[in-house]
């Protein structure tokens, strides 16, 4: 099919019409011609399977070259696993429980404080501010604007083919289209002639070529979809992962001490029709092995299918010339679990499904400027089996929160850092709530230990999750706000992770942690999946209650 014009002609025409304005107002704020530019590339659902975080498996050359030139944090957490909460969370440096966002349907603007956001503090500070593809989640939770105009100099760009993406535009065995999980796809035969990420690459490259001939600096957030849910990819990256290659999760079983209430059903797979015809008993599953397999593998393709729209997202800004004038930051809105702890989603406290990848490029600081004509970021193909695995750049293994993330831009910026905010927060339109990482740019010699000093036991990344209810249901992984009983309230350190799942009153926003549900505690250098939990143990029951707060 020919490609539509559909929205994104008519939003260039907005934005042609409108970055005139936004370039002269961002002029007036800050005419100075040497700040440094932003990149923020936010990927949904994309937990640490990346060749630069270890994976042996899954090909990611653009990604893994990015972190070659970056600085890497291996223990990097959300603090809610899920879209819109935390989007909303990092967006403004607050927790969930300041953002009073739990679920999708609120604007926290209205709802909990107006709480300025980390593009909105650069669009004050000078910036032209864009947006392209899912950054804040669409809906009630931005105020059905992406919060324009506060965030952004014009209006976001959203693909016109996201409208599909949970369409029936999978080709069955039957020859016939269905809303399936697992969805390769041949371009030419589903609407538009293309998929979301590749037109929001488009649509970012083309903004990047219109900033070049700007004196201003920009902040462009580009959000990409894949591997969100259904796994709607270009067929051919399935190539890449031969299902006789693919392993099952290490951890398979519902971990016979977990308590109900932390175990997430994943009801929106099972929505899915080929999920459907498995006829799979709810909430514990199991999924078939073969099925099993077929999701991971599809689930690797589509990072694999990500990794080369940021290839050439990069390749361009490297082409433009503007990699030494442009700070980058890659990163999650959280992970998803492939099958560990019998569980097919995100919904969760675990690791696997708080931790999720981040870095940072800063040009001369991160890595050295190229010499005259050499690429930083040239693209590789994904499908080039002779190319070398390339090694993170330099890496810290301290534990680290996505809230950190607004200070941090701002400080690596040159941007005065918003302050910490007091406690209670709802009146302070600026303020933050996480720590600054600036401290781990502060390097002394670029050939120096590539592993960070530091002591990473002084330091915990808090996450939380919602539930209706002790046992699994059919709102467990999602439920609406009014709907919220008990909150998980999770403790990650380099040593354990510790759960409490406390009573929770949705009205008042609060938590009461005399009325304990139940409990989790995984010590990590024994128990790294966090299988075995010893809460109700009697050292570890100790150790749990005085670790309460």
């Amino acid at each position: 099919m020919p490609p539509s014009p559909g929205r994104g002609v008519l939003w260039l025409g907005l934005v042609l019409g409108s970055l005139c304005v936004a370039l002269e107002n961002a002029a007036q704020a800050n005419p100075a011609t040497d700040s440094l530019n932003i990149l923020l590339i936010i990927v949904d659902d994309l937990r640490p399977s990346l060749g630069c975080y270890g994976d042996k498996l899954v090909r990611s050359p653009n990604i893994d070259q990015l972190a070659s030139r970056s600085l890497l944090f291996q223990n990097a957490f959300a603090q809610q696993a899920v879209c819109a909460p935390s989007r909303v969370s990092f967006l403004t440096g607050r927790r969930p429980d300041t953002t009073r966002l739990y679920d999708f349907s609120s604007y926290w603007r209205v709802h909990a404080g107006n709480f300025s956001t980390i593009p909105q503090y650069f669009k004050e500070n000078g910036y032209v501010t864009m947006s392209v593809g899912k950054v804040f989640h669409p809906g009630i939770s931005s105020n059905h604007s992406d919060d324009s105009p506060y965030s952004w100099s014009f209006p976001p760009y959203h693909p016109s083919s996201e409208k599909y993406e949970n369409t029936k535009t999978c080709r069955g065995p039957d020859g016939e289209l269905h809303a399936n999980l697992l969805c390769p796809v041949d371009l030419v035969d589903v609407p538009e002639g293309t998929l979301p990420d590749k037109q929001s690459t488009e649509q970012a490259i083309q903004l990047l070529e219109k900033m070049k001939m700007s004196a201003s600096p920009f902040f462009l957030a580009i959000g990409y979809h894949k591997p969100h849910i259904p796994f709607r990819y270009p067929k051919e990256f399935q190539k890449l992962y031969p299902l006789e290659n693919i392993t099952l999760a290490a951890d398979p079983q519902v971990p016979d001490g977990l308590p109900p209430v932390a175990y997430n059903p994943w009801m929106d797979i099972r929505q899915r029709e080929d999920v459907q015809a498995l006829n799979i008993s709810v909430p514990y599953g199991p999924i078939p092995v073969d099925f099993q397999r077929k999701i991971r593998q599809s689930y690797f393709a589509s990072v694999s299918y990500l990794d080369t729209q940021v290839g050439h997202l990069l390749s361009a800004l490297d082409d433009l010339q503007l990699a030494n004038s442009t700070i980058i930051a890659f990163t999650s809105d959280h992970g998803w679990a492939l099958g560990e702890h019998g569980e097919w989603a995100k919904y969760s406290n675990f690791d696997v499904t708080t931790r999720v990848p981040l870095l940072f490029y800063v040009p001369g600081r991160t890595t050295s400027f190229p010499e005259a004509g050499e690429k930083l970021f040239p693209y590789h193909d994904p499908f080039d089996s002779v190319s070398e695995l390339m090694k993170p750049g330099r890496q810290s293994m301290h534990l680290v929160e996505l809230v950190s993330l607004f200070p941090t831009l701002a400080g690596l910026a040159g941007l005065q850092v918003p302050p910490r905010c007091p406690i209670p927060s709802f009146h302070v339109t600026l303020c933050r709530e996480g720590q600054s990482l600036l401290k781990h740019f502060r390097f002394h010699d670029l050939k120096e230990d590539p592993y960070l000093r530091g002591n990473p036991r002084e330091l915990i990344a808090y996450s939380q999750y919602p539930r209706p209810a002790d046992s699994p249901q059919w709102n467990s992984d999602k439920p609406s706000l009014k709907d919220i009983k008990i909150m998980g309230y999770s403790i990650r350190t380099i040593d354990y992770r510790y759960t409490v799942w406390v009573g929770f009153n949705p009205d008042e926003f609060l938590a009461n942690f005399s009325d304990i549900h139940a409990g989790e505690l995984y010590f990590v250098d024994s128990d790294p999946l966090q299988d075995h939990n010893v809460y109700n143990d009697s050292q570890g029951g100790e150790l749990s209650r005085s670790l309460m707060p």
